[in-house]
């Protein structure tokens, strides 16, 4: 009798990406809008695995803006489509990036616009029936959220939207492999923002080693992403330098640097919803720990714990 191949439930989870071609057909061309430039890995993650899609089924980038170099009145045939970036900033944690989405829904009626997967939350009702209220004056806008709170939000109050569960974009990614042996024993990688826990306290005096992506990347490295921002802010018809190009290669470093020192440890203990998802795309055990409000569990439960190396670790 033939032997039973068995299907790595990461492979699953890339291919159902594939369900984002019903809205971005094979061969589509669009406009990228909000990728990211700054030191956040976890959305640099994310970018990656979105253009490695957009290269794997044929999409035709035709531009690339970051909220630092979109033009006012940016003429986007119809025919495109606007798709914006994937992540963890749909709501009022992060008003840039909101405010600059409900922007492109506003200003480009006659477009289709997609935003790839996201994690919806709002601590303000009232900001979120004012999101609502431009979302539902378009008539093709298609929003893909990572897990089932989102979408049980979204499809109540987006009642113009078509609203679809996806995994994130990083999951496009997989395998990346390691880039050495690992020396260490546990590496954790917590956050240090406004979505921390106190559950982190306890645990940092457990032992290991401790990062988070703004100390992953040293001074010399937060100061060249600070200046191609600058850079892209700047950015005008007539300027010389590819900024863009730039920061694609840069960026490809900063990536290439998360997988190197991941790699040099044998688990890791995690906090930040891309440390768990990375530590996925590398096969490597890892306990993911809950953020502020639930994202990481949420995904988790939704997701990756089909996963043999991966588990939630406890909330309390």
């Amino acid at each position: 009798m033939p032997t039973e191949v068995s299907v790595h439930p990461m492979d699953l989870l890339k291919d159902q990406l594939l369900r984002i071609l019903e809205t971005i057909p094979p061969g589509s061309d669009i406009q990228y809008l909000d990728y990211p430039v700054y030191n956040n890995g976890g959305d640099l993650l994310i970018m990656k695995g979105a253009e490695a899609f957009f290269k794997a089924n044929r999409i035709r980038v035709r531009g690339r803006y970051s909220v630092l170099d979109f033009p006012d009145g940016l003429n986007i045939p119809a025919d495109q489509i606007i798709v914006l970036q994937g992540g963890g900033n749909f709501g009022d944690l992060y008003p840039t990036h909101q405010k600059f989405r409900e922007k492109v829904v506003a200003g480009y009626p006659r477009n289709r616009i997609v935003i790839l997967p996201q994690t919806i939350h709002y601590k303000e009702e009232a900001e979120f029936d004012r999101t609502a209220e431009i979302f539902n004056r378009h008539n093709d806008v298609h929003l893909y959220v990572r897990d089932p709170h989102s979408y049980e939000m979204a499809s109540r109050k987006f009642n113009r939207c078509s609203v679809y569960l996806s995994p994130d974009m990083a999951h496009q990614l997989w395998p990346i492999l390691p880039r050495s042996r690992p020396e260490k024993e546990l590496l954790c990688f917590f956050r240090t923002d406004i979505e921390k826990t106190g559950n982190q306290d306890r645990l940092e005096r457990a032992g290991g080693d401790y990062l988070d992506w703004g100390s992953l990347y040293n001074k010399v490295e937060r100061k060249s992403i600070g200046m191609i921002g600058k850079m892209l802010k700047k950015r005008s018809g007539t300027l010389p330098l590819p900024v863009q190009a730039i920061w694609g290669k840069y960026s490809d470093y900063l990536v290439s640097k998360a997988v190197r020192r991941f790699s040099g440890y044998r688990s890791v203990q995690t906090s930040r919803l891309h440390g768990h998802i990375l530590s996925c795309l590398m096969d490597k055990p890892n306990v993911l720990l809950d953020n502020s409000y639930g994202k990481n569990s949420n995904y988790y439960n939704t997701w990756t714990k089909g996963i043999a190396s991966a588990r939630l670790g406890e909330s309390q």
